[in-house]
């Protein structure tokens, strides 16, 4: 336990912690929230179990080239307690010992105004067009856009608000110097220019499967709320919304084609309860302060739209075809032949009412 022993100060406890366990660990957690990281590493000795499972990295075990590591890339280690922690991981059972941030934004700042956007790696067209103009609205709104790197609709998200300026953060499930997909290696250097690349495991960590699912805990914690766009019935991403739920974030979904199966992950979150949006201004109403309002959405207005009750059920019993009198029309919508006789009047002005003779129909419809 030499190496242990070496640890001094709670960051250099925590660096030492992310090393030695995988993230979201409930056990350490409570651990190190009992009695702080550093006396918590000290503790491992005496516990047998915890040294067997940590024995095989401790050999390993060297933080102050973690400290030089981050130095050299440029990052910076963040700990609960800083300035740049996010509040919103304080919600989590099992929060990051601590976060590798590569990047000239602040971490705590633009988690409290910011939206993940998650979606389905093999996206149509459709979901990508759709994720990047989320991002870009967003992002002009000053949300900060939040999202994994991976293909499909993550990429665009990160690349939409990009496009506009915007501030924009990938949580990654690696170490924060080694890109993954590696094709994404150029847009996670455009990212780490402007916004922030964020890990909580250390440099050299390959992503795993598990990492991906710890790491989906923080995107779903670290914003207002999340909106998926294109997911599978079985997806991260479906993963990533109920997590967001669980721990009280507004969860939203993009619809998508009824026939299309990466649609079909949203469609069952509008169902169980997620919001359906389709645009950014909706997004933000959803997920902003109050006031933030999207402005209603309306249809082009037609002579129908300002018809009072009386003058709709003339203009629903007036038939297509054959005419008739205002005298049947009063019968078939209960109405006096007096009130009638002026709706016609009225409607035959607007262009909804044809008289013929003594009778009254619809006028045809032009194509």
């Amino acid at each position: 336990m030499t190496a242990l022993a070496a640890v001094r100060g709670e960051r250099a406890a925590r660096v030492a912690w992310a090393r030695l366990v995988e993230p979201g660990g409930r056990e350490v957690a409570a651990r190190i929230a009992a009695v702080g990281a550093e006396e918590a590493l000290q503790s491992i000795g005496i516990d047998s179990v915890a040294s067997t499972r940590m024995a095989e990295r401790l050999p390993e075990l060297d933080v102050e080239r973690d400290f030089q590591v981050a130095e050299r890339l440029g990052a910076r280690i963040v700990i609960p307690g800083d300035d740049e922690w996010p509040l919103g991981f304080g919600d989590l059972a099992a929060p990051p010992v601590c976060l590798w941030v590569r990047g000239p934004a602040d971490l705590g700042e633009a988690a409290c105004r910011s939206v993940s956007i998650v979606g389905a790696r093999a996206a149509t067209g459709y979901g990508v067009h759709t994720a990047k103009d989320l991002a870009a609205g967003l992002a002009e709104r000053d949300f900060a856009v939040v999202s994994g790197a991976a293909y499909g609709i993550d990429g665009a998200a990160h690349e939409g608000a990009l496009a506009v300026d915007g501030v924009t953060i990938a949580f990654v499930a690696g170490g924060i110097e080694r890109p993954y997909p590696s094709g994404h290696a150029g847009l996670l250097e455009r990212i780490r220019e402007t916004g922030l690349v964020v890990s909580e495991v250390p440099p050299g960590s390959a992503p795993t499967k598990w990492r991906f699912l710890s790491r989906n805990r923080l995107i779903a914690t670290l914003t207002q709320g999340t909106v998926v766009v294109e997911a599978g019935l079985r997806s991260g991403s479906r993963n990533t919304a109920r997590l967001a739920g669980e721990h009280l974030r507004v969860v939203c979904a993009v619809p998508g084609p009824v026939t299309s199966a990466v649609s079909a992950g949203c469609h069952e979150l509008i169902r169980a309860g997620a919001t359906l949006v389709t645009d950014a201004a909706e997004v933000a109403e959803e997920v902003g302060p109050i006031g933030e309002l999207a402005p209603r959405k309306e249809g082009p207005s037609t002579p129908e739209d300002d018809l009072g009750p009386s003058h709709q059920a003339v203009l629903a019993a007036l038939p297509t075809r054959k005419a008739v009198t205002a005298e049947d029309l009063a019968r078939r919508c209960g109405l006096g032949a007096h009130e009638v006789r002026g709706a016609l009047g009225a409607l035959d002005v607007a262009g909804l009412a044809l008289r013929e003779g003594d009778g009254w129909r619809k006028p045809a419809v032009r194509r």
